[in-house]
């Protein structure tokens, strides 16, 4: 038997536990699924559609007077004067408006649906100011008869927001409002997730009231200063773990916390905030401190005092969701002016946007629009049609972030369409024929396409 010296022995021995170590496997890299209950939506298969001869408002800042717009394979393929096509179906829109679909940024159906009974009343998680880690997509019901009395007004797309008790509400979810059993089955493909933020009075009432934090403002501020502390030390944690296990260092994945997944999302730009803010001030201060934690602040809700900061919001590229003339309810709802809207909108690269945040008015909420355009037109604005159709239509895409989808009408677009019996803007304006995908799931004149939840049709 050959021998060998003892150093040599050694030698070999430790070039052996080198080679080991450096074939030694990596453990499975750990990963965090940031869609872990997607969308199972999909588009009815429809035939080409022709609409002809409407007053379209095209959600872009265009009026086209007797015109025509076609949809194919689900898209708008063309809008324009005399378009020549061997549609499938035609349909004459003679004396008709059509508009984009409309869509509301900030509604409760679903979460708050009606009957409205304590058992069902489930947006508001009001155990924490910060309860970032709840998703309001989990309390949705879908059967909500809300949805349909929605889509009668024109609302093809909605995005659904938890309540606004805490600094913090948790995650809002955009939805196509179509006939499903499942949330899935509604839920917006690949629409960026919101998250719901609070200001002012209602955090501060809701936690004041038991002795905790928050119960000034300055304790709101401080609630969500920690917070984005908090969030970004979650942050450098997971991104160190990448880095380190990129570079094969085999390290030990952070502690998983599902507030901070959501703080984290919004720090990375994935999930857009959507604030509860009423007064200047306020806003302005959360502005701040988007920027003192290197996050876009997103979209301003209700913003009662709007207008005495629109140059701000539009330079922050923030949008500004409003009602029209709602007020007085509470002491940060005072001091209100029926031009806000119209004001914000002023403003050089502003997005106004008007919303619902009600069961009732998302049903009419081509009116509530119409409400500030001749409010504002009648104390010296000049706001045409075209224009204000763009604030429950293009804007509200954009604050959601789907208007590279749907919004408006051009080629490319999903077809979400609305034909009107007049212009939107009248107070006798009906919804007749609403289109999502190209495929038509309402008509005001045909029983076959008005839906009914499950829940109405087991109450006859």
């Amino acid at each position: 038997m050959q021998k060998f010296a003892p150093s040599l022995l050694a030698v070999g021995l430790a070039a052996a536990l080198v080679g080991c170590q450096e074939s030694s496997p990596q453990d499975a890299k750990v990963t965090i699924n940031k869609n872990p209950y997607p969308s199972t939506y999909q588009p009815v298969a429809t035939s080409s559609t022709l609409i002809t001869n409407a007053t379209v408002l095209t959600g872009t800042g265009e009026r086209l007077d007797e015109a025509d717009v076609l949809l194919v394979d689900g898209k708008v393929q063309q809008v324009g004067k005399d378009l020549t096509a061997n549609a499938d179906t035609t349909i004459d829109a003679q004396g008709k408006w059509v508009t984009p679909g409309i869509i509301d940024v900030h509604s409760h159906l679903g979460a708050y649906p009606n009957p409205s009974v304590e058992s069902h009343q489930d947006g508001n998680e009001m155990t924490s100011p910060n309860t970032a880690e709840v998703w309001v997509e989990h309390s949705i019901w879908p059967q909500d008869p809300g949805f349909n009395r929605a889509r009668e007004g024109g609302i093809t797309s909605l995005q659904i927001l938890p309540g606004s008790a805490n600094l913090f509400g948790g995650r809002g979810v955009t939805l196509k409002n179509v006939p499903a059993h499942t949330m899935q089955g509604m839920k917006f493909p690949d629409a960026p997730y919101g998250l719901k933020m609070a200001c002012g009075e209602n955090p501060k009432r809701v936690y004041g009231r038991k002795g905790e934090l928050p119960m000034t403002r300055m304790g709101n501020m401080a609630g969500y200063r920690t917070a984005w502390i908090g969030a970004q030390e979650y942050k450098r944690a997971w991104d160190k773990y990448d880095a380190d296990y990129a570079a094969g260092k085999n390290p030990e994945a952070p502690h998983r916390d599902i507030k901070y997944d959501t703080l984290r999302g919004v720090l990375e730009g994935e999930v857009r905030i959507h604030n509860h803010c009423y007064k200047a001030e306020e806003m302005a201060m959360m502005i701040d401190l988007s920027k003192e934690f290197n996050y876009h602040a997103g979209t301003f809700h209700h913003g009662i005092e709007a207008y005495k900061i629109a140059d701000l919001l539009a330079e922050n590229g923030s949008c500004a969701a409003l009602w029209p003339d709602w007020w007085g309810f509470k002491m940060e709802a005072y001091d209100m002016v029926q031009e806000n809207v119209a004001i914000v909108d002023a403003v050089k690269n502003s997005c106004a946007v008007v919303h619902s945040d009600s069961d009732t008015t998302i049903q009419r909420l081509n009116q509530e629009a119409a409400k500030v355009m001749y409010s504002a037109n009648q104390n010296g604005f000049d706001i045409s049609e075209q224009h204000a159709i763009k604030w429950i239509t293009a804007n509200a895409a954009k604050s959601l972030g789907i208007e590279d989808k749907t919004g408006s009408l051009e080629a490319g677009k999903q077809a979400d369409v609305v034909i009107w019996n007049q212009s939107p803007f009248s107070v006798y304006a009906k919804a007749e024929q609403v289109f999502v995908d190209g495929a038509k799931v309402y008509d005001r004149n045909d029983s076959a396409y008005q839906a009914q939840s499950d829940f109405m049709l087991g109450q006859q």
